[in-house]
């Protein structure tokens, strides 16, 4: 069993099994879009459990129509289209008597949930864990789930206690709004509020393309008055295997990368999720070379750290 990584001086952590499952994944639909991506080192990606490539499932569910031939959603289209669009973090639980669960408030915000087409995956921060589910009306029912397999330390006793709650039947409430409030009632009236913000696919409406960079410890200075930092970058590809085959010039980077928290320290290499924004779809010919330095055409969202060393 693997406890939770910490990074500590001298010390060098490499996933190459991340970064297989990655490129295996994008392999999926390489062969459509070679030609978008053609030696740029960019691999395109479906579904994944830990990023949290979430689907709109409403477009898939059976919806009335109308006689003037439109398309309306019942209540519970409605719902599962909310839920399925937002990433949902644990903020409340309280017990029956309405106390806190010590357990999960201890977590400081770690839990999440994440409504896929088929399963629901939720984690405390350590171990994913992948049930199926049935949504009729505003029950939810949950089924067993399968975990992977990692020793969580102290996170354990909340892994356990949340397993323990969500499985089974609960009675879903919902408070729409930009950042819209899930409330869930369970049978041993315990209530857990989440908070939900949109998925990075819901947000920028299209499915991100996986790349990944080196970050250099350093920052530099990147405006006239020296006054802002921005991140030193550079570009890594791998092969079908997880290796890496070859890294790029570094170069200043003066955008940001969501989730993503450069403490100065670590020299890294980061698995991003890359999104075109709309707005600049538009201003692009058909015959505009894909420029990595266009960096305000694109939005970054951090997939996973999967190499991060000490730098003296």
């Amino acid at each position: 069993m693997v406890g939770r990584a910490k990074k500590s001086a001298l010390t060098t952590f490499l996933l190459p099994s991340i970064v297989a499952v990655s490129l295996i994944l994008g392999a999926c639909q390489k062969e459509n879009t070679a030609h978008d991506n053609e030696g740029s080192g960019i691999s395109n990606t479906g579904e994944k459990i830990d990023s949290l490539a979430i689907e709109d499932r409403a477009s898939d569910t059976n919806s009335a129509t109308t006689e003037s031939g439109s398309t309306t959603f019942t209540p519970e289209e409605k719902l599962m289209n909310t839920l399925s669009r937002h990433r949902w973090s644990l903020v409340r639980a309280t017990d029956a008597n309405e106390q806190p669960i010590s357990e999960l408030t201890d977590i400081d915000g770690q839990g999440t949930l994440v409504f896929n087409p088929e399963t629901l995956i939720y984690s405390v921060g350590c171990n994913t864990i992948s049930a199926a589910y049935q949504l009729q009306g505003h029950t939810l029912s949950i089924e067993e789930g399968m975990s992977t397999k990692m020793s969580c330390s102290d996170l354990d006793m909340a892994e356990n206690k949340l397993y323990a709650l969500m499985l089974g039947n609960s009675e879903l409430k919902i408070e729409q709004g930009d950042s819209p409030v899930l409330t869930q009632f369970t049978n041993d009236n315990v209530t857990l509020v989440w908070s939900g913000k949109l998925t990075p696919q819901a947000k920028y409406n299209s499915k991100g393309e996986t790349v990944f960079w080196a970050v250099n410890a350093k920052e530099v200075n990147c405006d006239m008055n020296g006054e802002k930092q921005c991140l030193q970058v550079r570009p890594v590809t791998y092969n079908d295997q997880g290796v890496k085959v070859r890294e790029g010039k570094w170069r200043v980077f003066a955008g940001e990368i969501d989730g993503y928290q450069h403490d100065g320290m670590h020299e890294e290499v980061l698995r991003l999720q890359r999104y075109r924004l709309e707005t600049n779809e538009l201003i692009e010919s058909d015959e505009t070379t894909e420029n990595d330095n266009d960096d305000e055409k694109y939005a970054y969202v951090l997939d996973a750290v999967i190499e991060s060393a000490v730098v003296e």
